[in-house]
C-alpha cells in the first residue's frame, strides 16, 4: 500500500494551516519559517497513478462507442414496435452517453492518453457526440478546477450558490429566479436539454478566438448529422430518440455535478481562507455508488481524488482510492444519503455548511 507518512492528521488540520500561508514561495521569499506540508505526501503518492495507458483508454473507448452505436441501431426498430420497447433502449444509451462524456472529460484534460493530440482528437469526437464543444468546455472546466469551492469566484462551470446573506439581500426576481434554479424539475430535467440544445453551442462574450472557431465548427458538424439523421430515420423519429437520450442522460450529468459539491459537510472558503487541497477533500464528494453505476459514470464518484489531481485519468482512481491511506479516511456519500442534497440550497457563512431554504428563514 502506497503511504503518505504523517498525512492521516492533513485532513483534519485543514485549511487551518494552509490558510496561515497560502504560497509556501511567498513565505519563504518573506524569511518566515515555513512548516512541512502535510498535503505534500498525499500529493507525492498521487503522482503514481498519473500515467495513462494507451491500451485501457483504447477499451474503454471499444466498450463504450460500440454499444452506443449498437443501441442506436435498434432503437429504430424498438421505437416502431413499441414505446415500451424503446425506453429500455433510451435509458441504455443515455448511460453510455454519460460514460462517453466522461471520457470525454479525461480528454480535456488531457490524461486519458498520454498523446496529446490523441486527447484532442478523441475529445473533439467524444464532444461532438455528446453535444459538448471540446475547447469551450476545456476552458471553462479548467477554471472551475482552479476556482471551486471559492466564494469569491463563482459562477464558472459551477451550479448557482448564494449565501444566506446573498440571498435575503437580493431583489426579489432575483430571489424568484434563485428558488426557481433549485426546483429538481428544472434543474435535472430542463436545464440539461437546454444547455445541451440551446445554450453551449453560443459563444460566450469573453471566449477565445479559437474556442469561437471550434464552436462554429461543430455547430456545422452537428447540424449535418441532424439532417442526415433526420433523413434517415425521420424528422419525428429522430426527435423522439434523440431528445429521450439527451433528457435522460443531462439529468443524470447534472446530478452528479451537483452532487459532487452540493452535499452535507461541503467545504467552502473565501479570500485568503480559501484552500485548494481543502476544496478538493472536503469540498468535492467521494460519491460511493453501486458498481454498475460506477462504470456507467466512469468513476467520477471519486470525485475528490480527481480535484486533488486532475492528471490521473478515470480507469486509476479507484486503485488510487484504495492505495492511498489518508483518502480512505474521507468520508462517503452513499446513493441513498445522497438524496439529502437535493434540499439544500444556502451557503450560511457564520455556520459553514449549506442550509435549506426554511433553515435560512429560521435562523434570521
Amino acid at each position: 500500500m502506497l503511504f503518505a507518512p504523517d498525512a492521516e492528521a492533513a485532513l483534519q488540520r485543514m485549511p487551518v494551516e494552509r490558510a496561515a500561508v497560502n504560497s509556501t514561495s511567498d513565505a519563504r521569499a518573506a524569511g518566515l519559517a515555513v512548516a512541512p506540508d502535510p498535503m505534500a505526501g498525499i500529493h507525492a503518492a498521487l503522482e503514481h497513478h498519473r500515467g495513462a495507458h494507451a491500451l485501457r483508454a483504447s477499451w474503454q473507448l471499444v466498450n463504450t462507442l460500440v454499444p452506443y452505436l449498437a443501441v442506436w441501431i435498434a432503437m429504430p426498430f424498438a421505437l416502431a414496435w413499441s414505446v415500451w420497447a424503446f425506453l429500455p433502449l433510451a435509458l441504455l444509451a443515455a448511460g453510455l452517453l454519460v460514460r462517453l462524456f466522461i471520457l470525454f472529460h479525461d480528454c480535456t484534460h488531457n490524461s486519458f492518453f498520454a498523446s496529446r493530440r490523441a486527447n484532442m482528437w478523441w475529445g473533439r469526437v467524444l464532444g461532438t457526440i455528446s453535444f459538448t464543444c471540446f475547447e469551450v468546455w476545456r476552458a471553462e472546466h479548467t477554471q472551475h478546477h482552479a476556482t471551486s469551492g471559492d466564494l469569491d469566484r463563482r459562477g464558472t462551470g459551477d451550479i448557482w450558490t448564494l449565501t444566506v446573506d446573498e440571498y435575503k439581500q437580493a431583489a426579489p426576481f432575483k430571489r424568484l429566479c434563485y428558488r426557481l434554479s433549485r426546483q429538481p424539475l428544472l434543474l435535472f430535467g430542463v436545464a440539461p436539454v437546454l444547455m445541451l440544445v440551446f445554450w453551449q453551442h453560443w459563444p460566450k462574450k469573453d471566449a477565445r478566438p479559437n474556442e469561437r472557431r471550434a464552436l462554429a465548427w461543430q455547430n456545422a458538424l452537428l447540424i449535418a448529422f441532424v439532417i442526415a439523421l433526420s433523413w434517415w430515420l425521420g424528422p419525428w423519429q429522430y426527435l423522439v430518440m434523440q431528445g429521450t437520450v439527451l433528457a435522460l442522460a443531462g439529468a443524470a450529468g447534472v446530478w452528479l455535478f451537483y452532487v459532487q459539491h452540493q452535499f452535507p459537510g461541503v467545504y467552502w472558503g473565501r479570500g485568503a481562507n480559501w484552500d485548494y487541497d481543502a476544496a478538493a477533500l472536503k469540498g468535492s464528494s467521494y460519491y460511493k455508488l453501486p458498481a454498475l453505476l460506477r462504470w456507467f459514470s466512469a468513476n467520477i464518484g471519486f470525485h475528490h481524488v480527481h480535484h486533488l489531481d486532475a492528471r490521473i485519468p478515470n480507469y486509476n482512481l479507484a486503485r488510487c482510492q484504495r492505495e492511498i491511506e489518508p483518502l480512505v479516511q474521507v468520508p462517503e456519500l452513499s446513493l441513498w444519503g445522497s438524496r439529502r442534497a437535493l434540499n439544500l440550497a444556502l451557503w450560511d457563512e457564520r455556520a459553514g455548511e449549506l442550509v435549506t431554504f426554511a433553515q435560512a428563514a429560521a435562523r434570521a
